[in-house]
């Protein structure tokens, strides 16, 4: 029998030129999508840091780390809106429960 929820953690990485609205509003878009069907524990913004690489000519990203409950389609949703949502450099959902 599959699971009805897991527990999983979602990191992105948003352009640094965005300004605090912008960031605040991609934040919390992404948040919304997860509690129309889940729970989110945290949200932790860890800032603007620098890239390993660089990604389109930017040496730095601001680092979002979101975990939350929720059922397995969710996951997939919210990998889809990163992949399609201007100022998502990049990201990664991953289940904590595997």
């Amino acid at each position: 029998m599959a699971k009805v929820n897991a527990n999983y953690e979602a990191v992105y990485v948003l352009n640094p030129d965005l300004n605090e609205e912008q960031i605040a509003a991609l934040t919390a878009r992404f948040k919304a999508v997860v509690e129309a069907n889940g729970t989110v524990s945290e949200v932790d913004e860890w800032g603007k840091r620098r890239l390993a690489y660089p990604i389109n000519d930017l040496m730095e990203g601001y680092y979002v780390l979101m975990t939350f409950t929720a059922a397995p389609a969710i996951p997939q949703e919210l990998s889809r809106i990163f992949r399609i949502t201007d100022g998502v450099m990049r990201s990664m959902v991953i289940c904590k429960d595997e």
